[in-house]
């Protein structure tokens, strides 16, 4: 059985596509089996909701009178980078108020943007002959400014590692309150509605691809940040992060349901991202790690007491062990937790189920692949010489 994306979209516009969401996929596949699923479904939707630290957004505010090149940039009081050019400024999520001890900050002021609220706007600049401002304070609003786009450099990341702590005190991390003694266990990610881990080797997913993202429409601008391929794989699943995706979209179509600030005692902001990607069912292999359930898919349970990038596995458990609420280790019954919304990945699955379905969302065929080959390197204290 072979589809093809222009075969898949035509189905879409003509109102004949079956799409379901992973978990229906699921249920399917156990009744039917894999072939006839394969034969059945056209694509499977997917979704994630949690922490993506990594994100941000470009903002062009447009020129004052007279004009002012800005040197410096505050929204609500939150420091935005202005390497760019006179009226731009990119907010990162984990950018903080200046004033200590504000649990305030990138995040909270795109969350802001996104829900229609104005954000007061701060600037100074040296002054030039073609700029000649020197300081601004007013407000914007999404719809005062010219661009404002949701740029992440890593998002949807393809598994991730279970936290734990074995030290003798609390751990505050972000991923979250770690307790001492192996008090608890947490983890991020939807398991199996998460989208990387229904296309593992990201046969459908690459430059280009349409998502949602935040509420509205986005695209696949890259690979993520971070990305590798090297993790051993289980059940065609790897068991550990993997690959991620850098994403981008119109903050005017999101909407805060699907884009809210976080803020981890003891570590700092986050911003909170809902992702869905669509896999076309091209043929059965797809449809086989469409299907993957939270009992196939594992991941790497790490000591967060060791304070070292090479710290290794202490256990591997599947998700449906970590959804189940507590998993044993060394003997013990470990509660857990997760950082991620099970509840809003349902949500997001089923939204873009519905909008494919209402004729709202067509697929994109990848302009180019993301690296099926690539290592990631870390960063050493060496010299000059060490590093040409």
């Amino acid at each position: 059985m072979k589809r093809t994306f222009e075969e898949i979209n035509a189905k879409i516009q003509h109102g004949d596509a079956v799409v379901m969401t992973a978990e229906e996929a699921i249920k399917l596949a156990e009744s039917k089996g894999i072939e006839k699923a394969a034969k059945e479904v056209d694509v499977v939707t997917t979704g994630t909701f949690g922490a993506m630290c990594s994100s941000g957004a470009f903002i062009n505010f447009g020129h004052s009178e007279p004009p002012i090149r800005m040197k410096r940039v505050w929204l609500n009081d939150v420091p935005a980078y202005t390497g760019i050019a006179a009226v731009d400024a990119y907010i990162g999520a984990t950018e903080e108020m200046e004033e200590y001890g504000h649990p305030y900050g990138g995040a909270h002021v795109i969350e802001d943007l996104v829900a229609g609220k104005a954000v007061h706007l701060r600037a100074t600049a040296p002054g030039t002959d073609c700029y000649p401002r020197k300081d601004i304070d007013t407000y914007i609003s999404l719809r005062t400014v010219n661009q404002a786009y949701m740029y992440n450099p890593r998002n949807a990341y393809q598994n991730y590692g279970v936290a734990t702590n074995s030290s003798e005190r609390a751990l505050f991390t972000y991923m979250g309150k770690l307790l001492p003694h192996y008090g608890n266990m947490t983890y991020s990610s939807a398991g199996q509605l998460s989208p990387l881990l229904k296309d593992p080797h990201l046969r459908t997913i690459g430059i280009g691809t349409r998502i949602f993202l935040g509420g509205g429409v986005g695209y696949v601008a890259w690979e993520g940040t971070q990305y590798k391929t090297t993790p051993r794989e289980l059940n065609g699943a790897p068991v550990g992060s993997a690959r991620s995706l850098a994403l981008i979209g119109d903050l005017r179509g999101m909407s805060p349901e699907f884009v809210q600030a976080l803020s981890f005692t003891g570590y700092g902001i986050s911003l909170g991202v809902g992702i869905g990607v669509p896999i076309p069912i091209l043929d059965e292999d797809l449809m086989r790690t469409a299907v993957l359930r939270d009992d196939q898919i594992f991941a790497p349970v790490l000591d967060y007491a060791i304070q070292s990038r090479g710290r290794k596995p202490i256990a591997e458990v599947s998700y449906a062990q970590l959804r189940s609420g507590s998993v044993e280790l060394f003997g013990k019954k470990v509660q857990t937790s997760s950082l991620s919304s099970y509840y809003k990945a349902r949500i997001i699955a089923g939204r873009l189920k519905t909008m494919i379905e209402e004729e709202e969302f067509t697929l994109t065929k990848p302009v180019d692949q993301l690296p099926q080959e690539r290592m990631l390197r870390a960063l050493d204290v060496c010299s000059e010489e060490d590093v040409l």
